[in-house]
């Protein structure tokens, strides 16, 4: 008895394993992004004279049966669903633009670009490239596809609600702007890499220049520059903790489970002789993050990965959304803060609102998607005051961080002061 449950079991586990190859292996043979729909008459000389274009983000997540059973169903149909983007010309874009860098995380490819008015924007791109994020070991045993596949959990176009509720919400947001990218002159030798693509123009997170709604703001500066500054300046640095804990519900609320310190700027106010750092939410790739499939739903297990939280009504594992990000800035808020923001979020965040954040998107992707994610939102909103608690009491319990917080590790200040924001002081 004992052997035939055995052969069962290794049957079953052989079967699993020729199943989840056969997912990895169903892909288009030759994957497009940024796809033209109907490209007839579109051509090197013909764009110069169009306004917009209709175009698939990518056609790379497609797949059969097999692949949507072990790697989930996810945003695929979404991903090559046909919208229309305006065309941009970078020489002509606000009076001209100057390169001034490229940059990206590790599967974002971005341009980074400056105004005649000193205005500093980026282009980020909608398709992802995670080629950084694969181990030699998963290219050895062939299961790669499984990671780039992941990305197909991503909504591509997310971003474009997650601004308007961060509008509505007077949470600082980088305003992106779906445009496409023909291959021009200005690209020069840049053609082959950022021609002919989509992407999200939107306020870059640092600059000189205030672009945002805020006054008397002296400058924008990333969250390291933040850090150092207040251990240069001590008590005349501050933050705005009751905007962070606002922002931060938000990023909880619409299931943003990516926010590490890089991922944030800081506009800052000039208030007497201190300057105030306001936070400004930036990189929305993870708004409404789905997970479905039987891979992916193992691999989310909060044992093995726990911050990889799916999108859904309910917050399945609020811990693994917290990072020492929040510890660092947020512990010592009271929870009066969380509440007082909760709250406003739940008064600010009507029926109305919700279903016209997601009109935002275009009707292709509005039919996919929003009856869906509106109903998952409207959910959200009302657990908010509950989440606000549970945030606070778990930062309560939370270790003060040792080392520099994600994408800071070549921070210049003492050791000591990793622990928190507010320790630095005269």
């Amino acid at each position: 008895m004992v052997k035939k449950i055995f052969i069962v079991i290794g049957i079953l586990l052989v079967g699993f394993i020729v199943l989840a190859y056969l997912s990895f292996w169903s892909q288009p043979q030759t994957p497009k992004n940024s796809l033209l729909i109907n490209k007839n008459g579109f051509d090197s000389i013909s764009y110069a004279t169009k306004k917009w274009v209709t175009v698939a983000a990518s056609s790379q997540y497609d797949g059969n049966n097999i692949k949507h059973l072990m790697q989930g169903e996810h945003y695929r149909k979404t991903w090559e669903a046909p919208v229309k983007a305006k065309i941009v010309y970078l020489d002509t874009l606000f009076g001209g633009m100057t390169f001034i860098e490229e940059g990206g995380g590790k599967q974002t490819k971005s341009l980074e670009l400056k105004a005649p008015n000193g205005i500093v924007y980026t282009l980020r791109s909608i398709n992802k490239n995670p080629e950084a994020l694969i181990p030699q070991y998963a290219k050895l045993i062939g299961i790669e596809n499984l990671i780039i596949d992941g990305i197909s959990a991503q909504h591509p176009y997310g971003a474009l609600p997650a601004a308007y509720l961060a509008e509505k919400l007077h949470v600082l947001h980088t305003h992106p702007k779906l445009i496409y990218l023909p291959k021009q002159y200005w690209l020069n030798e840049r053609n082959e890499e950022f021609g002919n693509k989509l992407y999200f123009l939107e306020y870059e997170s640092e600059g000189k220049k205030n672009w945002t709604s805020i006054t008397n703001v002296e400058e924008i500066i990333d969250t390291k520059d933040l850090i150092e500054l207040k251990y240069k300046k001590r008590n005349l640095i501050h933050i705005d903790e009751a905007a962070l804990v606002r922002a931060r519900l938000l990023d909880l609320y619409i299931g943003d489970w990516d926010r590490h310190a890089k991922q944030w700027g800081w506009a800052m106010q000039k208030r007497g002789d201190s300057l105030i750092g306001i936070p400004i939410a930036a990189d929305r790739d993870n708004a409404f993050f789905t997970l479905d499939g039987i891979l992916p739903t193992l691999l989310s297990n909060k044992t093995i990965e726990p911050k990889l939280r799916p999108f859904e009504e309910e917050i399945d594992y609020l811990p693994g959304l917290l990072y020492d990000f929040d510890s660092y800035f947020l512990k010592d808020t009271p929870e009066e803060t969380f509440l007082r923001e909760a709250k406003f979020l739940q008064q600010n965040l009507t029926d109305d609102v919700i279903e016209n954040a997601l009109r935002t998107w275009p009707k292709p992707i509005y039919d996919l998607d929003a009856k869906t994610i509106e109903k998952k939102l409207k959910k959200r909103r009302d657990d908010l005051m509950d989440y606000a608690i549970k945030f606070k009491t778990i930062l309560n319990d939370k270790p003060r961080p040792t080392e520099p917080l994600i994408g800071l590790e070549d921070i210049d200040i003492p050791r000591q002061y990793f622990q928190c924001f507010s320790c630095i002081l005269d």
